[in-house]
């Protein structure tokens, strides 16, 4: 099994907007693609900034392909995206889960 860790910031206005954002959008997404196993969603809010950091769970790093595109090691984001984020981490890290 393989974890996938991106991160992403927002300003604090838009904490609960971007909140309400990935679990209309991203999530469905995340559990429609083939080869997702499960994800982990987590947040805080930090003075004038909130803090996102989502890691999911895939069978193989193959099947992130299914989801990510070919090149798997890019963060994917939607246009939505534009309207909270305070930046795009290009990458994003790839880690063998070997216990659970």
């Amino acid at each position: 099994m393989i974890a996938r860790i991106w991160e992403g910031r927002t300003n604090a206005v838009d904490y609960e907007k971007y909140t309400a954002f990935m679990k209309e959008r991203a999530l469905p997404d995340y559990k429609e693609t083939t080869g997702f196993i499960s994800l982990r969603f987590l947040r805080k809010l930090e003075g004038d900034i909130g803090h996102f950091k989502l890691i999911t769970y895939w069978e193989s790093m193959e099947v992130i392909k299914n989801f990510a595109g070919d090149d798997f090691s890019k963060a994917k984001y939607y246009p939505e995206d534009q309207q909270f984020l305070l930046g795009f981490e290009e990458c994003v890290q790839h880690y063998e889960v070997f216990a659970s």
